[in-house]
């Protein structure tokens, strides 16, 4: 039973509705939620694999794609448990420090997640418009400073929430009307003014997604731009072929992103569970397409993984 905290300034747990208005389905929908994240978790940990198991794969795309399914695995696994476990066994109770330490892994990791895909546009860019110093600028040394800079500006950018959130009395309600702990979610159970949280959320998100797309926006004109300055269509169309995986990744990665923002902060004329299933999407999908969509239009993945697939089974 859901019970209303109306007394405790700082509750000891939090209780997650789920989807609002559609808890009797819950069972049913965690099904495609399940196997999407079964999904996730093989082509991933597959990715992984063949990547590291194959020195020629050993180059920047590569390396930079291989910890993106890293983060990828993380990301995922740091909610899609807990989602689980309240749409099968109606487990809504989430203690006020497992809560915080959500957040805090959701939102880090989401950020480290756009800083690889900057990245990968960086090596495109590089690759396409620079060619013969590719391998002079994007060396493993540099590969390895960018990937430490990736996560450590995940990682300061984010330290603050759970302190912010700490801070804050909920004297409102325990319940959260989400299926995982959110920081906006959190933001409105609280009853204090939350002008300044919102205002660093908003700061934070442009600071890490925000400029993170238009930096790869800008590289794309760059790419572009040197692309059809090439002197036959056949080139043209070779090179731009090379980024179209990244392109793809981008897209999936970004339009959920974007979308569960807008209707967080802006949408309140929209339906509840449209935002919260669009939350949802952006942890479920981008890990489950990211390995398919590499593995389908890179031909060294899909020769690496039919050759593993081939001496496993035949």
């Amino acid at each position: 039973m859901l019970v209303q905290n109306r007394t405790s300034f700082h509750p000891t747990t939090f209780l997650l509705l789920g989807i609002p208005g559609l808890e009797a389905a819950h069972v049913w929908i965690s099904i495609p939620f399940c196997l999407v994240y079964l999904l996730a978790l093989m082509g991933n940990c597959v990715l992984v694999f063949i990547i590291k198991m194959d020195p020629s794969l050993h180059e920047p795309m590569y390396l930079f794609l291989c910890m993106l399914s890293l983060n990828d695995l993380m990301l995922s696994t740091s909610a899609l448990p807990k989602i689980l476990s309240l749409f099968w066994f109606n487990d809504r109770e989430i203690s006020f420090k497992a809560c915080l330490t959500q957040i805090f892994f959701i939102h880090s990791l989401s950020t480290m997640e756009s800083g690889f895909l900057l990245a990968m546009a960086f090596d495109r860019y590089v690759a396409i418009c620079n060619p013969l110093r590719h391998s002079t600028i994007l060396t493993h040394g540099v590969i390895m400073a960018l990937s430490l800079a990736i996560v450590l500006r995940g990682i300061i950018l984010l330290t603050p929430h759970p302190f912010l959130l700490m801070r804050l009395p909920y004297c409102k309600t325990n319940i959260i009307t989400h299926t995982y702990c959110e920081f906006m979610a959190l933001i409105k159970l609280a009853c204090a003014n939350t002008r300044i949280h919102r205002l660093y959320g908003l700061i934070l998100a442009f600071l890490s997604g925000g400029l993170d797309f238009i930096l790869i926006i800008c590289s794309y004109v760059l790419i572009l731009h040197a692309v059809f300055q090439l002197p036959s269509k056949e080139a043209r169309l070779k090179t731009l072929s090379t980024c179209s995986s990244h392109a793809w990744v981008i897209l999936v990665s970004y339009i959920p992103a974007f979308f569960s923002f807008i209707t967080h902060r802006f949408g309140q004329n929209i339906a509840p569970h449209i935002h919260i299933f669009t939350a949802n999407i952006y942890l479920l999908i981008p890990p489950m397409m990211n390995p398919i969509i590499y593995g389908v239009k890179t031909k060294n993945i899909r020769d690496r993984f039919l050759k593993v697939f081939k001496n496993t089974y035949v």
